[in-house]
């Protein structure tokens, strides 16, 4: 018996003639994700979009997600004004990255009912560098640039740009040091593997 509580995901092959802007190669996407704008969104290689997550970049909105990123459940990528997530960067559970936003301050009306010139939308791509982390129920609001390798732990709101390789946390958001880079190091180490196991297979195919 199949186990009714597993929805399973979609591959590149399985979404090669769903409209996506571009596909790589190993894409998994959950198939209870809610996502529109298939052509505005370019996803690489390596990617995993987990169960629950709701992408939208309709209009003049896109989304470009590099290679070997992971987007866990429950995420919300509101790209209207476009969202960047580059390679090796992960969203843990239920982040929520906005492009737009409306104005709270009570100078203008808001809500997607009201027509545009009476409203005080803010809008801005929202781009997260390579080697980015964003942790669980964060939210990273529009026209912000998150610095190659920066950490933001759980539960901050990040309403600024932030400078590469930091630590930060909270609300209001604070640094709270450098992150190691490291990770550089064990990057190349993997892809020297991957080549290294990639190279093997295609000799082993070439001898058939």
């Amino acid at each position: 018996m199949n186990n009714p509580f597993d929805t399973g995901y979609y591959t590149e092959l399985d979404l090669a003639d769903a409209g996506f802007k571009s596909l790589g190669n190993n894409i998994k996407i959950a198939r209870n994700c809610t996502i529109m704008g298939l052509s505005n969104i370019a996803i690489g290689n390596n990617v995993i979009i987990d169960a629950y997550c709701t992408i939208c970049a309709v209009g003049d909105g896109f989304l470009e997600i590099g290679s070997y990123v992971h987007i866990g459940g429950y995420c919300l990528l509101s790209a209207g004004d476009g969202i960047f997530i580059n390679d090796y960067s992960g969203l843990s559970q239920g982040v929520k990255i906005y492009s737009r936003s409306d104005d709270y301050t009570g100078k203008y009306l808001t809500n997607p009912t009201i027509p545009e010139k009476y409203t005080g939308v803010k809008r801005g791509t929202v781009k997260l560098e390579s080697y980015v982390i964003i942790g669980a129920e964060s939210i990273i609001l529009p026209d912000v640039t998150i610095g190659k390798g920066s950490s933001v732990g759980a539960l901050s709101l990040v309403s600024r740009n932030l400078p590469e390789w930091g630590m930060y946390l909270g609300h209001p958001l604070r640094r709270l040091g450098n992150r190691s880079k490291d990770m550089l190091k064990l990057q190349r180490e993997f892809m020297k593997e991957h080549k290294q196991i990639f190279n093997g297979l295609v000799k082993k195919t070439l001898k058939f």
